[in-house]
């Protein structure tokens, strides 16, 4: 009987072979069946809910204008330090390129506010999310009254009856 050595794939996971004499070969082991084995990651519910698609954009807007302008300070500082002809178009870059850092953090904040007061997130009394659900609400209430009365008038002929037979 022969037997082949070696690491299970899964993929004849549970498959039996057959020996020389055509007896049964026991399957080989998976891989996850063995001591000590341990997945790369274990799946964690969130702590807090994902950001909302437009504020997530300018977060990640923000980070990548703070990190260049984070990288072209240190250049400025090396050029700065080595006096090179470079610093001074740096510094101006570099100054620049903070306030359009500073602008890009105003409009994450300002696109957060937007967003949550626009879904009904934050509960204010001037939040215009409020008095839109007012109105839907208002509208539903309407239409249902408008579809009872209509009920009522299409089937006259029920006044004094129980059932529908």
């Amino acid at each position: 009987m022969s037997v082949s050595a070696g690491v299970n794939t899964g993929a004849g996971a549970g498959v039996t072979g057959a020996g020389s004499a055509g007896e049964r070969v026991a399957p080989l082991p998976r891989i996850e069946a063995q001591v000590g084995y341990r997945p790369l990651w274990v799946e964690e519910p969130a702590k807090r809910r994902r950001l909302p698609d437009p504020v997530r954009t300018s977060a990640v807007r923000a980070v990548l204008i703070i990190s260049v302008t984070l990288i072209q300070a240190m250049v400025t500082v090396l050029s700065t330090l080595a006096e090179s002809w470079l610093a001074f178009p740096m510094v101006i870059s570099t100054v620049v390129s903070t306030v359009v850092a500073t602008w890009s953090v105003l409009d994450v904040w300002v696109t957060r506010q937007v967003w949550y007061q626009r879904n009904g997130v934050v509960s204010a009394p001037s939040s215009t999310a409020r008095s839109l659900r007012r109105e839907r609400r208002r509208a539903r209430r309407q239409a249902r009254a408008e579809a009872r009365s209509q009920g009522r008038i299409r089937r006259p002929g029920n006044a004094g009856r129980l059932s529908h037979l």
